[in-house]
């Protein structure tokens, strides 16, 4: 077994959020990975090493300030009335397909699995953890990293 089920999920909360409510459709495709398999994609994507975004060393891509390309807010848009991504992710991310399995990495044990469509409509809700996790589109070179300063950065996986 891959997935958790919402309803034993711990952190579950941030998708039942009253002020940012979630239909039914969508949550039905918001799969919280089970410890290993969160561990076994951490470690295939993220690192080998370090456990949580505050640890990453020089050895993880993402510790690489080469691997990024560009910096810019989130929390305004996060405040704002509107549920669009801040317009430099949508850009930079105009590739992906609306059914693209997307990995949301908020640490080595703590992964969500969706589809690009649903991230995007409900990306608030991921970021009431916003503690450095990183989003990744499988067999995608890209990824967002953001930051509990309201800060985000593009970049590109080895």
């Amino acid at each position: 077994m891959n997935y958790l089920p919402l309803a034993e999920y711990t952190k579950a909360w941030i998708f039942r959020h009253k002020d940012l409510p979630i239909p039914q459709e969508d949550l039905d495709l918001i799969k919280p990975l089970t410890e290993k398999r969160a561990e076994q994609i951490w470690g295939e994507h993220i690192s080998r090493g370090a456990s949580h975004p505050e640890f990453f060393a020089e050895n993880d891509w993402a510790a690489n300030d080469s691997n990024w390309l560009e910096k810019d807010l989130w929390q305004s848009a996060w405040d704002s009335n509107k549920d669009d991504l801040p317009e430099l992710i949508e850009e930079y991310l105009k590739d992906w397909d609306d059914n693209i399995t997307i990995f949301f990495c908020y640490q080595c044990d703590h992964i969500i699995e969706t589809k690009w469509k649903v991230f995007r409509k409900h990306w608030k809700n991921f970021l009431f953890f916003d503690n450095g996790p990183v989003l990744i589109g499988r067999k995608r070179k890209q990824a967002v990293q953001f930051f509990d300063d309201g800060s985000f950065r593009l970049g590109v996986r080895p």
